[in-house]
């Protein structure tokens, strides 16, 4: 059985970047170092990170004044920063630069006095962050049939949560431009790296006879590139360790291809690659 990596895979620039901050801080040797929610969307990476010193809190109030907090790729809304500088000793911001473009494109728009439409998820970290900018003139809609409920829109910008489908994206600035009395300012905030993913994705999984995506059932963007695979290939699974790879899925594989998430750490795809290799030989 051959074993296929998809060109793109793992580890984008803003986790790479966040967990790099992080580990900078505890080479320092400076404790307690604490993330506001999960750093990144990976439970195994959480784990190393969580031996080295790192842990997670669900509030700012839990921040105290001896703390090293965390903001993690996500962002948060301007509010819980404020909140966590005024607790914690010191804050890290990791928020993604890709996530930062969204917030403050929001911000102006809403300072204009216009409307923005975010495509994406509403209960997403990403979303709540981005709406926090400007609650006011937000709306967050998950597909296009969610913009007929939309109220009249005022001069509308519309961008993306940063790792949706670009379908999906497209799909709602279409219809805003349906509904609104004049011309939408559209700007694609998919970040390159998901976009890079998805394409390199959908392109492998159409010359393979199965297809696993490495990455966390709640992580967005690893969930999106499993329906991307899934169009081009039906026995596509999301896995998040070796342990889950079910031998009878691979009966009568000639090529398996591989991907991850943007949260998954280089270590976990070369586990599983390992693991496909092995069960390749008697599969």
């Amino acid at each position: 059985m051959e074993v296929l990596l998809a060109e793109e895979f793992g580890f984008c620039f803003g986790v790479e970047r966040a967990v790099e901050m992080v580990e900078e801080v505890v080479e320092e040797g400076a404790r307690p170092i604490r993330s506001l929610g999960p750093l990144i969307h990976n439970a195994q990476e959480m784990e190393r990170l969580g031996a080295r010193g790192v842990s997670t809190i669900d509030s700012p109030e839990e921040a105290g004044a001896d703390t090293i907090a965390v903001i993690r790729a996500h962002g948060v809304t301007p509010q819980v920063q404020r909140e966590l500088e005024q607790r914690a000793a010191k804050v890290i911001d990791a928020t993604c630069p890709f996530v930062t473009r969204v917030q403050h494109l929001a911000e102006r728009a809403a300072r204009q006095g216009r409307d923005v439409v975010v495509a994406g998820n509403p209960d997403h970290p990403e979303m709540i962050g981005v709406v926090g900018y400007a609650p006011d003139n937000t709306y967050v809609v998950r597909d296009a049939a969610e913009v007929a409920a939309l109220p009249p829109l005022r001069a509308p910008l519309v961008v993306s949560q940063t790792t949706i489908k670009l379908q999906t994206f497209l799909e709602v600035a279409e219809a805003v431009r349906e509904k609104a009395d004049t011309e939408p300012q559209v700007v694609n905030t998919i970040c390159s790296a998901t976009r890079d993913r998805q394409d390199a994705a959908r392109a492998l999984a159409g010359q393979v006879d199965a297809f696993y995506v490495i990455g966390g059932r709640h992580s967005s963007n690893s969930v999106k590139l499993l329906a991307v695979c899934q169009e081009q290939c039906a026995r596509s699974f999301l896995i998040e360790t070796p342990a889950e790879i079910n031998f009878n899925d691979l009966k009568g594989v000639q090529k398996v291809g591989v991907t991850a998430g943007a949260s998954t750490p280089n270590w976990l795809i070369d586990q599983v690659v390992e693991r496909l290799h092995k069960l390749g030989q008697s599969a």
